[in-house]
């Protein structure tokens, strides 16, 4: 698929001799060359000139005198070109959250489009929620009764029961207002079912219909739902059973009926990394944490865990580890005498995140094994020592955040759509090649043989 072209021809700006080029727009397009050779001629001060220049003229001339207006290149033409954004390279980057969206302030309008314009999906179900009105509200109950065969309906609103009032109370309360039909919820101890109105949608008055909605609406704090078929047939016999009632769910705040998962209204903030309403919580909107490199902990994986796979227990001060994986190895199954690479999965996660019964230090010691992670964990808590600091230092790398997937922003943000209705990218499934984020770790004993080791620094920090 051809692309169009920025033309330029006769360009003689600064030390340019007459060039003429084609372009291609919708690709990366690097321009390189010698220094001196006019790279910075072409790209700043003839394609970026007039690019800018021609943008700024379309604005009215009240606007154009608060705006920095650039002198136009000498060039013969210059055919196709957008609107420019330059990022000069002297440009000082403050944060390294910082990225192209921010130094330019494209992010700010991503933020208000996103905030104004975006349709919400469940993360649960994957529906579009929406803001249910009595209007959509009827014409979704026509629309379903139509395909339902026109069941008998009833409009219901579920009532807790505070703590402070007994349920007698609110019956006579509900009946006082009207609502003579008032049911305990089977679904949910301590709440009552209210029916508002009962009717067939082929056949209710618009008026009536929408009567009912908002009375149901305001009673139930703006949700509600329809028990379709919930009635007898028209003409009952005894070898006509009753249907089985549906509930159609409705709600009129950012709020998912079916899930029942309420959402908070969106505003720039929650489309930001650079804040705290919207950034990911465990990367703090970076994208990437620092923790444990499976890479540096096993270098080599044509070694076994016999020869050494697990770089860091071949030194004297943590050689006790790879006994503790040798003598429950054993007992899993898992061969010492095997490269990693050809270990089944199963047996390198085992490795890695200790047996499923390990519960913590105080709980289960080494009676299972703890796994490497478990480990390191453990090192955190003695990272108060420079040694230990060092140790951890050298098997520390940045990964992908598994909490936000990179994205780095919350969940929650992350289920708005402009255009599309795609799935939310999860966090990317761990594998022997990449361990989960380090956290702390709630153990407070000390590790088997630590009195030992943690006299012998030397040893600590040897590879």
């Amino acid at each position: 698929m051809s692309h169009p072209y920025i033309r330029i021809r006769g360009a003689r700006q600064n030390n340019l001799k007459n060039l003429s080029i084609d372009i291609p727009t919708g690709e990366l397009v690097v321009v390189t060359g010698p220094s001196g050779s006019g790279k910075s001629s072409l790209v700043f001060d003839t394609l970026y000139a007039e690019g800018q220049r021609r943008y700024v003229e379309t604005f009215s001339p009240y606007a154009r005198q608060f705006l920095d207006r650039m002198d136009k290149p000498q060039v013969d033409a210059i055919e196709g070109v957008p609107p420019a954004i330059a990022i000069d390279q002297t440009n000082q980057v403050r944060t390294s959250r910082s990225t192209v969206g921010t130094m330019t302030e494209l992010n700010d309008h991503l933020k208000l489009l996103f905030a104004r314009c975006a349709s919400l999906y469940c993360h649960k179900c994957g529906v579009k929620v929406v803001r249910d009105t009595p209007a959509t509200i009827a014409a979704a109950i026509r629309e379903r009764a139509a395909k339902a065969a026109d069941p008998r309906l009833a409009v219901q609103v579920a009532i807790a029961i505070p703590a402070n009032f007994s349920e007698e109370e609110i019956r006579a309360a509900l009946q006082a207002q009207g609502y003579t039909r008032v049911e305990p919820d089977p679904a949910k101890p301590a709440s009552l079912i209210v029916t508002v109105d009962r009717f067939r949608a082929g056949n209710v008055e618009e008026s009536r219909l929408q009567e009912a909605l908002e009375a149901a609406l305001r009673l139930g704090s703006g949700r509600l739902q329809i028990e379709a078929g919930s009635a007898s047939p028209d003409n009952p016999t005894p070898h006509s059973p009753l249907p089985t009632p549906q509930l159609w769910r409705f709600s009129a705040d950012f709020h998912c009926a079916e899930c029942d998962i309420h959402y908070a209204d969106p505003t720039p903030a929650h489309f930001s990394f650079n804040s705290a309403v919207g950034a990911c919580e465990a990367c703090r909107g970076f994208g990437r944490v620092i923790g444990v490199d499976a890479g540096l902990v096993i270098p080599d994986e044509s070694r076994s865990l016999k020869d050494g796979a697990i770089k860091p227990w071949q030194t004297e001060s943590y050689r006790e580890c790879y006994d503790d994986l040798a003598k429950h190895a054993k007992l899993k199954g898992v061969a010492l005498d095997v490269a990693w690479r050809d270990l089944p999965e199963e047996h390198r996660q085992w490795v890695f995140e200790g047996d499923p019964r390990w519960k913590s230090w105080e709980q289960s010691g080494t009676r299972y094994w703890y796994g490497v992670r478990h480990f390191f964990d453990w090192l955190e808590t003695k990272a108060y020592k420079m040694h230990i600091r060092v140790l951890l230092s050298r098997y520390r790398a940045y990964t992908p955040c598994k909490t936000c997937g990179g994205a780095r922003l919350k969940m929650e943000p992350l289920l708005w759509r402009v255009g599309t209705q795609s799935p939310v990218p999860g966090p990317q499934s761990l594998t022997s090649h990449a361990l989960p984020p380090r956290r702390h770790a709630h153990a407070r004993s000390r590790f088997p043989g630590a009195a030992r080791r943690e006299s012998a620094r030397g040893d600590a920090v040897a590879d």
